[in-house]
Parts: structure tokens; C-alpha cells; sequence
């Protein structure tokens, strides 16, 4: 939640906690995702996918796919630590498992027992938090190597230590549970529109929203070396990817069937591993570079304004400022309904507060309001979360009064951070 002073008139504007129904633990098992059997990659990383486990740690889940149940009288999003599926981190309770790898006590670097040698002891740096910026962070990732989100997380923070994880689920938990420092993931795309399960793990999970990156995405049609576009039968990338690539597809003469998968650059690592010399891959360059691939095509999106807008997410918000363009990013609800929409905007416009973004998600906990009327029947109305970003600081005096005005027309509001905008130049893909 975002920190605010105890002298702000928006100390109360935030319920700290709602009743919730407990929720049946989900399992999270942290282990490699990459078998430590030798693949070669011509021009890859290395000659074995054990190249990647010496460099960086990567996560997988095997988080339950079931409905949680919601709550009677309020937002089952808002975790306040007292969840079953809170983990054991800082005084949480927990019922995840770990199943990581323990450290050998008197093991030498050659794997031989050295009951001489002895662990290093803490020191005062050990316990330092990691820094804002900087070569030490971990920043999880959605994907594997080669996915554009890596590439956001290097320019979010360079030089860091990228973390791959297989679901954005995985990376919001590798936050909490301090493997990583920072999650770098997709919020929207200006082709796509809004990435709609991040909206809902923004609710579900305690993170900050800490900054924002934008990155042009520039797509190649990649394949193994040697292979000839007539010779494709099959395109597989990501669904908005295969979207946006279709007219440009269509123009190459590729008669070969769309397949979706989970990321653009696990396309690439597909096609490399399984040897697919009848399949084409939607992904970035540094991908072929990668996997060993071929550009067959390059620049193949439909339009070349294509970019992705990223989220920095961290356990703790930064503080707000006013020396340069801040932005804001909130959530609210009311039990009565939409009507409420057009009073809580009217805060912002009365303040000269720009609103940059206003997305609607449906309340899982109050999907449908019934309105009764004995002449006509009864009327049934979807509910909805209502997201929105303004350029203000939460430092601004304007912000502070607008959410506390905003805070007297609302059941639910929540602040999911404060942060500088992106003011780095347009630059689109290169090749276009």
C-alpha cells in the first residue's frame, strides 16, 4: 500500500483490512526449469543449458489451477497477510513448499566434502537491502531467455541479474518470498490493449508499482538455419504476437497454420530443441541470436508504432516526489455501482489532474447487482473495478486532495503506486 505521512489527510482514505474467506493453499515448488542435459545451441549462450543454472536462478511453478473461492462482503483481492497462501517470509504464515537446493555445509567448490572448511559468517552487508538501482538487483521476468520482457527488465534496471519465471504468478512470488528484488512485467500494449491478468495479480498480491519502462517490439520470422520459407508449414509465437504479424504473414505467401504458445522467445527455444525444420518462430532478434536461429524475415509486425508498456514491482513503494514527472496508479470500487464513475473523475478535472489510462476489470467477489422493480422486473448489472493512472506525484497536494475527495464516493480504494514516468524518447523498432 502506498506509504503516506501520518499528517496526510488521506491516513484513513485506504481500508487496511477486509474480511476475507480463507483460500485453499496453492503449491508453489521453485525449482530449474531447464534439465541439466547438454543441448547445443549454435551461437547460443553455451554448450549446455547448465551454462544458464551457473549464471542465474530459474523458477517454475506448479501452482494449482483452481478457482478461489471469493468473499461475502468485500474485495477478495485485498490480501492483508492473513491468507492461507501468504508464504512463511518475515513472520507469514505459509503453505508453499521450496523445494530448493540446500547448501552444503563442508562441500569444496569441486563437490569433495571439506568438513574444514567452514561457512563464511554474516556480515552487516549480507542484511543490507538491495539497492534502488544497480548491477545487484534480481529482476523476475515472465518467459525464458530472449523474451522481450527481458529485455524491459535490462533497460528497467541494467546490468541486472535476470530471472526467468514460467508464469507472471511466479514472478509476482518471487518478489514476496525475496529470490527476487524487483518483477519486471507487461501492463499494456498499444496494439494488443491491456494485459488483463496483470490487473488482477495487482489486486491479489502486495506489491508497489515502483516505475515503468516502454519497449518498441520489433518482430523476426525465425527458423533453424538452412531452412527456406516455402519449406514452412507452421508459424508458432505468442497470440498477440501471431495477431500482430498476420497481414505481413499473409503478404510473405506463407501458407502455413498459426500456432499460439506461451511467449515469443520459448518459440524460438522450441523449434531449436525439438530440431522443427517445418516450423517458424515470432520472436526478437536476440532470440535467433540465442537459439541458433535464422532471421527469415525482419521487421514482420503489421505496424511499426508497436510498443509494450512495462510495470517495475517491489515489496516497498518509493517515496513520492515533485522534482520531476510522477505518476500515479489507483484502484476503486463502489457498492452501488457505475454511477459513482463520473464523480470520482470530476476530483481529477476539477484539479487539472490529466488521467492517462482508465481500465474496468468485473468484481469477482460482487459480479452482478440485482435491482428489483415491481413494475418491470429485475434489472442485472455487471460490477466493475475501475483502474486509473494520472500524472500527478502522491506528493502533489492536488493528488492528496483529489483521493481524499475520491475516497467519500467509494467502498474500496486502493493506491498501487507512485512512481516517475518514462520520459526516455520515442524511438521505434529498428528497421521500420
Amino acid at each position: 500500500m502506498q506509504a503516506i505521512s501520518p499528517s496526510s489527510p488521506l491516513v484513513s482514505f485506504i481500508p487496511i483490512r477486509r474480511r476475507i474467506t480463507r483460500l485453499a493453499p496453492n503449491k508453489l515448488f521453485v525449482h530449474c526449469i531447464y534439465r541439466s542435459d547438454s543441448v547445443y545451441f549454435p551461437n547460443g549462450v553455451g554448450s549446455s543449458r547448465a551454462d544458464w543454472q551457473s549464471s542465474c536462478a530459474i523458477l517454475a511453478s506448479k501452482v494449482a489451477a483452481q478457482e478461489q473461492p471469493t468473499d461475502k462482503s468485500g474485495e477478495d483481492y485485498v490480501n492483508d497477510g492473513s491468507a492461507d497462501h501468504v508464504a512463511a517470509i518475515n513472520g507469514h504464515k505459509t503453505s508453499m513448499d521450496l523445494d530448493l537446493v540446500p547448501l552444503n555445509k563442508g562441500s569444496s567448490d569441486d563437490g569433495n566434502s571439506n568438513n574444514n572448511k567452514l561457512m563464511k559468517p554474516l556480515t552487516i552487508t549480507d542484511l543490507s537491502p538491495a539497492p534502488m538501482h544497480g548491477s545487484h538487483l534480481r529482476v523476475a521476468y515472465q518467459g525464458v531467455p530472449g523474451a522481450y520482457s527481458e529485455a524491459a527488465a535490462e533497460k528497467a534496471y541494467p546490468n541486472c541479474e535476470a530471472i526467468p519465471c514460467d508464469q507472471f504468478e511466479v514472478a509476482f512470488q518471487a518478489v514476496e518470498l525475496w529470490i527476487a528484488d524487483r518483477a519486471v512485467l507487461p501492463i499494456e500494449n498499444s496494439l494488443g490493449g491491456s494485459i488483463h491478468r496483470n490487473y488482477d495479480l495487482l489486486l491479489r498480491h502486495r506489491l508497489h508499482i515502483v516505475g515503468e519502462v516502454q519497449l518498441p517490439v520489433h518482430h523476426c520470422l525465425l527458423a533453424l538455419p538452412g531452412v527456406r520459407k516455402e519449406y514452412i508449414t507452421r508459424v508458432i509465437s505468442h497470440p498477440q504476437a501471431l495477431a500482430q504479424c498476420e497481414l505481413t504473414l499473409n503478404k510473405l505467401g506463407l501458407n502455413a497454420a498459426r500456432e499460439a504458445v506461451d511467449d515469443t522467445a520459448g518459440a524460438a527455444e522450441y523449434i531449436a530443441t525439438n530440431n522443427l525444420r517445418d516450423t517458424a518462430a515470432i520472436a526478437s532478434a536476440r532470440a535467433a541470436e540465442l537459439y541458433g536461429l535464422q532471421i527469415l524475415a525482419d521487421g514482420i509486425h503489421d505496424d511499426s508504432n508497436n510498443v509494450t508498456r512495462f510495470v517495475m514491482l517491489a515489496r516497498e513503494p518509493i517515496i513520492p516526489r515533485t522534482d520531476r514527472p510522477f505518476k500515479t496508479s489507483i484502484v476503486f470500487a463502489h457498492e452501488k455501482g457505475t454511477s459513482v464513475l463520473f464523480k470520482v473523475l470530476s476530483a481529477f478535472a476539477f484539479r487539472n489532474i490529466s488521467l492517462t489510462k482508465i481500465e474496468s476489470r468485473p468484481r469477482r467477489s460482487c459480479p452482478i447487482r440485482l435491482v428489483d422493480n415491481a413494475n418491470i422486473g429485475t434489472a442485472k448489472h455487471f460490477e466493475y473495478m475501475f483502474y486509473v493512472d494520472f500524472e500527478a506525484s502522491m506528493a502533489d497536494v492536488r493528488a492528496q486532495n483529489a483521493l481524499a475527495e475520491v475516497q467519500e464516493f467509494t467502498s474500496f480504494l486502493r493506491v498501487l503506486g507512485s512512481y516517475p514516468m518514462d520520459m526516455t524518447p520515442w524511438c521505434p523498432s529498428s528497421g521500420d
